[in-house]
């Protein structure tokens, strides 16, 4: 973190050199010195300190300057920085202008030149004007700022981003935080063209899509070589078990995911039944924990990719991404998952990213501050989205189309939720339409018992349901069930008889696919139990398929 500002602005070049020397030679161990010439030159420079988000402790400005005199530029200085303590060097002949500068720039002092020797006339007046700055001085948040609106699909899009791919942010409200109007300003933006990701260093991005924020921030996007013993395809717990065994076991591998790592369990805020784990974690942190491990042994992780197509010409697997880039590998492991299934009711599409949210949506939790929510599902990711939220929420009410939640959900979620006072759950109900403007207003419960409907008033509403595997990009290459979860193993045997088109003299392996040398893991394999211990088994295991399969070729 940078060290705080202390700003001398002279016209006067000697004068000039003479007070950065000092302040450098008594506070330069704990402020930065920046000097400038004039009053505009300075506030340029103070434009681009702001958008570094970086403080500035003290000014000590010269009143008779050309353009703008000290007093005009201190006045325009506050509104950036109005924290800051400021003096003003004036002679003996601009008392008037101090005294009317106490007025109108608020300044804390001022001094008269020469101030020498500086041990008496200069320190002791800006060291009690710095410690006192000091004694309520917070250090700005480091890391990148995004400016929008709240109710902002775009805006939630690069929180989400942000978030599961491990980045710090700050989010500024727009319409709530005068810092955030005071910053699009000084970009010369406006609200048309939120929202706006700033970086550390200053510069930014207007409407930024997930591959720009990717490769401002340096995650890597592209492969460094064509040709790899393994490409795995999708980075949940299956993925990302894949890719540290195969790593591990000398296979050069690269994972391509498409938004962020963890998948669809990534977004969980509490795991509790995972072993090894006795008070749980997060879905982030074992997607950290995980990536981190994979990166040790030498995983390359493409981050957001996209896998457009997948060829087969033998004995290689060609995978398209959709840039246009081809990989060659020898092996593949489709491990990409499944996506919560869309609500198809009035109002939906307008309003998913400004109050409906499909997933746990974490990023918008805080948001959910004294809140009434919904959450439409009755699976463990419900469960786990509404403990939760309700620690933020006033109420948050689960949405269920069954008669329990016990057909679905684990025992200890369902404990859980009966403990938490400010959670109930809502058997026989779904969401039939939702209503709003700009943003999400009310939505409409309908009865499937009864009948009865009911339109009740919130901002939020979740959606965790259904589970639709996402491999539209394999298109015809594999075998896949009437839902689209992919075929292996013994269920791609018809009366004995080997898949069609299967070209070698043994059967499929356990998690190979219909085409050798392609093989699946988790969620988007047809059979597969839905639990994060079992995808990431099924990771570990895929990798000695793979193995057998390469050693026959």
């Amino acid at each position: 973190m940078s060290n705080p500002v202390l700003f001398a602005v002279d016209d006067d070049p000697g004068v000039l050199r003479v007070i950065e020397l000092d302040l450098r030679r008594e506070y330069g161990s704990r402020f930065r010195v920046i000097r400038a010439d004039s009053g505009i030159k300075a506030l340029k420079t103070l434009e681009q300190i702001k958008l570094r988000n970086e403080s500035v402790g003290l000014f000590l400005v010269d009143q008779r300057m050309p353009q703008m005199t000290g007093t005009e530029f201190l006045e325009h200085a506050m509104k950036l920085f109005p924290t800051a303590k400021r003096v003003l060097l004036t002679a003996y002949a601009d008392t008037d202008a101090a005294i009317r500068a106490i007025n109108n720039a608020k300044i804390d002092y001022y001094l008269f030149k020469p101030w020498e020797p500086p041990e008496e006339n200069l320190f002791p007046v800006l060291n009690d004007l710095l410690d006192d700055w000091l004694s309520s001085f917070r250090p700005p948040f480091q890391g990148i700022r995004v400016v929008g609106s709240r109710w902002s699909p775009h805006l939630h899009q690069i929180k989400d981003f942000l978030a599961r791919n491990q980045v710090p942010y700050q989010c500024l409200d727009i319409e709530a935080k005068p810092e955030a109007r005071q910053l699009v300003a000084n970009l010369g933006s406006n609200v048309n063209e939120l929202p706006v990701a700033i970086f550390p260093d200053g510069s930014y991005l207007v409407q930024p899509t997930n591959m720009q924020l990717a490769e401002k921030i340096g995650l890597k996007t592209r492969a460094e070589m064509p040709f790899y013993d393994l490409a795995i395809v999708g980075s949940g717990p299956a993925g990302l078990a894949a890719a540290v065994y195969g790593a591990s076991e000398g296979l050069r591998t690269v994972l391509i995911e498409k938004e962020a790592p963890g998948g669809q369990a990534g977004t969980s805020s509490r795991i509790e039944n995972y072993l090894g784990f006795p008070v749980g974690l997060s879905g982030s942190d074992l997607a950290r924990r995980a990536v981190a491990q994979a990166k040790r042994f030498g995983v390359e992780i493409l981050t957001p990719q996209e896998v457009r197509e997948i060829r087969v010409q033998d004995p290689y697997r060609q995978i398209v991404l959709n840039d246009g880039v081809e990989i060659s590998c020898h092996a593949v492991v489709v491990s990409t998952g499944v996506s919560y299934r869309q609500l198809e009711i009035p109002g939906i599409d307008r309003l998913t990213g400004a109050g409906v949210y499909y997933g746990a949506a974490m990023t918008e939790a805080i948001s959910c501050l004294n809140e009434e929510v919904y959450i439409v599902g009755g699976a463990n990711s419900a469960g786990q989205a509404a403990i939760y939220i309700s620690k933020y929420a006033r109420h948050v009410t689960i949405l269920v189309r069954g008669d329990s939640l016990a057909q679905s959900m684990s025992q200890y979620l369902i404990d859980q939720i009966e403990l938490t006072e400010n959670i109930t759950v809502q058997l026989h109900s779904q969401v039939i339409e939702v209503q709003g403007e700009k943003f999400l207003e009310t939505i409409t419960i309908s009865n499937q018992i009864t009948g009865e409907q009911q339109t009740v008033s919130t901002h939020f509403l979740f959606i965790l349901i259904g589970a639709k595997p996402q491999v539209d990009w394999l298109c015809d290459v594999v075998e896949r069930d009437k839902q689209g979860f992919i075929l292996s193993g013994s269920d791609l045997m018809r009366d004995g008889k080997y898949p069609h088109g299967w070209k070698l003299n043994r059967p499929p392996f356990l998690l190979e696919s219909s085409v050798p040398g392609i093989f699946v893991a988790g969620d988007v394999r047809h059979g597969s139990v839905k639990r994060v211990a079992s995808a990431v088994g099924e990771g570990a295991i895929a990798i000695q398929f793979v193995h057998q399969y390469l050693s026959h070729i």
